[in-house]
């Protein structure tokens, strides 16, 4: 058994390290696990079914999880083969729905959950997403998050009527300001008091104390003001899952909450260590982002009943269906590819950093195949799957969080919500009782949970240079792009 020693960042500290959980699912079927969603107790097919998100929401809560990340895309997965036909015939995130529909219904019926919802910065207009996360984040009390992607798929931008993505580098220089326009609208506009309410007068809000932002930058001009009123958190938690080097940079600068994939211990330590690396040299403490790593666990009362699980699961993979899948994320069609083929270094306008992942991972030097890439991701996709027992799993997550420096897991399905109730079941009172998870939620909005500091953005982060007051950065300021 892993001994209790993993303690909380930060010298001089000696109690347990606490682990904490996020689960990951998408508005369709076959998210992370391809073919799964044949099983007879997989309920992922429900997804069109707002009882499936709901009762979904009140299991997590039940687990104490901090949130549910619901990923996104826009386009289909049609590298593979070079059409989308293998992704429709699995059911390889496709068909898909909104995924901000569905918070509202599953806040309803919860107090705590947390929400991460993925929005691109390459296909909509700030000013309109900036009202739907102010929205939401006043119908949850201050439970919302913003998964930040800048877009990976090529099919998504024809949809969108470009010939393809910008190139990886330049995405992320177009999210910068697709950002600073959001944190100006957010932060900048509305005065804390700038709401009133005032019946004897007759004036609801003071236009003193509401500022148009002025923004004219090389992609966007918004001159006005943001019409939603300030939100409990004004700006949502900003997660991100970039890993590569410019990935890596955004978040340092941006990112409160960060998903990362690792398919073994040293690469997610090497991982985790850039990214801590990162927010220090950008100015910020080297743990005021939460790090989840992805991860699948299949467990049950036994480690000879999980493994069983296992095998049945694993029945009704689909290797192709992963292929499909790291295809799209590689940014290179696997099917091109002999079966045991080694896949090297592949160049990719993609994701840089799964390539560079299953490099450094390949056992005693040597490359991993198309075959290993396969049967790797057909069951939890790009990140690793642990089977055993409740007792077990505890084991395995404490010496990753001892060993790597991560925070928590972000838990992928291989059946839903069955994968999930088994971690309530199993794992988590193995946990409570070793002392590293809580046994009720934290008090406040989602920032307040996840790092204690109060529901507003940290003096220290970019978004807070934007808010009013602040001088340069205050609202009516040059855009970095016209200072540049």
């Amino acid at each position: 058994m892993t001994s209790l020693d993993s303690t909380t960042p930060g010298p001089g500290t000696a109690s347990p390290r606490r682990i904490r959980f996020n689960a990951f699912d998408m508005n369709c079927v076959a998210h992370q696990s391809s073919g799964l969603w044949r099983h007879p107790q997989d309920q992922s097919q429900r997804y069109t079914d707002i009882a499936y998100w709901t009762g979904l929401a009140q299991l997590l809560e039940r687990g104490l999880f901090d949130g549910i990340f619901i990923a996104d895309v826009l386009g289909t997965y049609d590298v593979y083969g070079g059409s989308n036909e293998a992704a429709i015939r699995h059911g390889a995130q496709v068909p898909v729905g909104d995924p901000l529909l569905l918070v509202s219904a599953m806040a309803s019926v919860t107090e705590n959950l947390g929400f991460g919802i993925t929005a691109g910065t390459a296909y909509e207009h700030p000013y309109p997403f900036a009202r739907r996360i102010s929205t939401l984040d006043h119908l949850t009390k201050g439970r919302v998050g913003w998964n930040v992607v800048t877009g990976y798929l090529p099919s998504a931008a024809r949809n969108m009527g470009h010939d393809d993505q910008l190139e990886h580098d330049d995405r992320y220089d177009h999210a910068d300001e697709y950002l600073e326009v959001l944190y100006k609208l957010w932060e900048g506009s509305w005065e804390d008091d700038a709401i009133i309410r005032d019946r004897e007068t007759g004036v609801f809000a003071d236009p003193s104390k509401v500022h148009e932002i002025g923004h004219r930058g090389k992609h966007f001009t918004v001159p006005g003001i943001h019409i939603a009123e300030p939100s409990p958190q004004r700006s949502p938690v900003i997660y991100q899952a970039g890993a590569s080097p410019r990935g890596v940079a955004f978040a340092a600068e941006n990112a409160e909450a960060i998903f990362v994939a690792a398919p073994t211990k040293e690469v997610l330590a090497s991982t985790v260590r850039r990214i801590r690396d990162a927010m220090e040299a950008a100015g910020r403490d080297r743990y005021s982002a939460t790090i989840y790593t992805l991860l699948t666990v299949i467990t049950d009362a036994t480690p000879e009943k999980a493994q069983a699980k296992y095998e049945d699961y694993l029945s009704y993979a689909s290797e192709e269906g992963a292929l499909v899948f790291m295809s799209g994320w590689m940014g290179v069609d696997l099917s091109t590819f002999d079966l045991d083929e080694p896949v090297g270094n592949v160049p990719s306008n993609a994701i840089r950093s799964v390539v560079a992942n299953f490099a450094e991972s390949a056992e005693h030097g040597r490359e991993f195949t198309v075959r290993d890439i396969a049967r790797h991701g057909a069951i939890g996709g790009l990140g690793p799957f642990v089977v055993g027992s409740g007792e077990q799993i505890a084991d395995t997550l404490q010496e990753w969080v001892r060993d790597t420096d991560v925070d928590g897991f972000n838990l992928a399905y291989a059946i839903t919500p069955g994968t999930f109730e088994d971690v309530v079941e199993f794992v988590i009172p193995e946990l409570q009782a070793r002392g590293v998870y809580p046994t009720e939620y934290d008090v406040g909005t989602l920032r307040e949970k996840l790092h204690g500091r109060g529901a507003r953005l940290p003096e220290e982060h970019r978004g807070a240079r934007y808010r009013v007051g602040r001088g340069a950065g205050g609202p009516g300021a040059a855009s970095e792009e016209e200072v540049a």
